[in-house]
């Protein structure tokens, strides 16, 4: 019975070798960073909701009646405070006012998509552009190589 229970202490040890080794292995690939895409800034940027929308007139009342206030998060306080207290009828100016930015912005964000879905046939414009400013420079090159022809006679 003694053999038993070493043969079963001795797997538990290998096992919790195994385990820790696993953890390092994952712990080194959760310690690699992904690479984010650089963002596109010809992208639309997101239409504000109709709090933002609220809050672009509201930052300046306020500012009006309390010059002194240096704190952002007094004037956001007091806003979302103001905006929790209207009724859906003193709110509906801003949902119409966000609304129509949103409106804009789809109609921008599709012409934007449309553009970028065009792109490979830009890019092969641009390619041939870059042929062109390779043949200049292998020019340059082939005109150095004349002078020192001219060098060695």
């Amino acid at each position: 019975m003694k053999g038993g229970k070493s043969k079963a202490d001795t797997s538990k040890k290998s096992d919790a070798k195994l385990s820790t080794k696993r953890k390092g292995v994952e712990k080194a690939t959760k310690t690699a960073k992904k690479v984010k895409a650089g963002k596109d800034p010809n992208k639309p940027k997101r239409p504000p909701s109709a709090f933002f929308v609220f809050m672009e007139e509201f930052r300046k009342q306020f500012k009006e009646k309390n010059p002194n206030n240096k704190l952002v998060s007094v004037v956001g306080k007091a806003g979302g405070d103001k905006w929790k207290s209207l009724s859906e009828a003193e709110k509906a100016p801003y949902v119409a006012r966000a609304n129509k930015l949103k409106s804009e912005y789809t109609k921008n964000i599709a012409a934007y998509n449309n553009k970028m879905s065009e792109g490979p046939h830009n890019r092969a414009d641009e390619e041939e552009e870059s042929d062109k400013s390779k043949s200049e420079v292998n020019d340059e090159d082939e005109e150095g190589s004349e002078e020192e022809e001219e060098e060695e006679e």
